[in-house]
Order: C-alpha cells, then structure tokens, then sequence
C-alpha cells in the first residue's frame, strides 16, 4: 500500500501541473454549455466502503419532468457533455481526490452508494483497496462490458495488485483514451442501473 500511494503522489502531482490548463478550458467550457455548477459531486464508497465526495466535472443537465423528477440519462446529457466524456475530461477532478488520499490512480472505480447492498460478498472485496480514476476493468472494455464481467475483473485486481499491475494499467488507459474505446454501453447514454447481483443459490 505504501508503494502504491508512493506512486500516486508521485505520478499525480505532476499530472495535475500539466492538467491545470485542460481543467481551465473544461469548465468554461462547461460553464458556457450547461451553466453554473460546473462541477459535480456526490458521496461515494472508498477504502472499506468509507465514504468520501467524489468531484468530475457536470455533463448533464438538471432538466426534470413535470412531477420534478430528473429526465433520464440520455436526454441530459448534452453534446458538449459527449465529447467531455469521450476524452475522459470530466475525470479530471479526481486527480484532486487522488491527491487527498481519497482515491488512487489504479483502482475499481467508485460507485453509488445505494449499490452496497446489492452485491454479492465476492463482489463487496472491491472495497478492500482504495478506488481508482481508472482500473482493470476500465482497461478490459470499460462501460462496453456487463456488470458481472467488471465485478469479476474488479475483484481479480484486488488480489493481483502489484506496482507493474498498475503501471500497465495506466498504459493501457492511455491507449483507450485516445483510440476513446468503452466510453459507453451498447445502446445506453451511461452505463445502465446495476439493479442487484446474482446470488448463487
């Protein structure tokens, strides 16, 4: 744990230095297309499930219907929120979240809090190692691949960590990145609700 919070800092205070003008331009550019908050935050589960505030910057709307409930994914997000997205852009606050010690560069991505009673006690070891801005599962077909597949994958990481791991991760997500590979799931705006587990019975 030790060597990979070494790398973190390592890694991250550097990306942040040549982020800093990318973060500029994103939120005017999310200031200009979707308005003010720029950013948007939540409280999601980190290391043993401990909750902490995840920051990104906001590609939807806030557009409800008439009962005031939120119109779904597809119809808030925007095109400028689309072309954020395909570049990763909107993660790039969480560099700041690395940087606290909250999350790490590596890790199973953080999820919705409502999700912790839906999994399986397999798919709970996700928790035991800190969440990551990109991951095994990321790198392995991202938001193109079910629910049980990155749980699987999720896991896996989780008792294979290591420092060379997690360096061919990062190549990895660099490559995915720029070829903007698994941003969505086939036919969905975002990834779709995980609604609960397959237990076995």
């Amino acid at each position: 744990m030790i060597a990979k919070r070494t790398l973190d800092l390592i890694l991250t205070i550097p990306l942040i230095l040549i982020a800093l003008p990318f973060l500029a331009v994103t939120a005017l550019l999310v200031l200009i297309f979707l308005g003010n908050p720029v950013f948007f935050h939540m409280q999601r589960p980190g290391l043993y499930r401990k909750p902490f505030t995840l920051y990104k910057f906001r590609t939807m709307t806030n557009a409800r219907n008439s009962q005031r409930q939120l119109l779904p994914d597809h119809q808030r997000l925007t095109p400028m929120g689309r072309f954020l997205r395909s570049l990763s852009l909107d993660e790039l606050p969480e560099l700041f979240n690395v940087l606290r010690g909250d999350m790490s560069l590596v890790g199973p991505r953080p999820l919705l809090t409502r999700y912790l009673d839906r999994y399986t006690p397999e798919q709970m070891r996700r928790h035991e190692t800190k969440p990551g801005i990109t991951g095994w599962a990321q790198v392995n077909g991202r938001n193109a691949i079910t629910w049980e597949e990155k749980f699987k994958l999720d896991v896996w990481y989780v008792g294979n960590i290591s420092f060379w791991l997690d360096i061919k991760i990062l190549m990895l997500t660099a490559c995915k990145v720029l070829r903007m590979e698994g941003i969505n799931q086939p036919g969905q705006a975002t990834m779709e609700e995980f609604a609960s587990a397959t237990r076995d019975k």
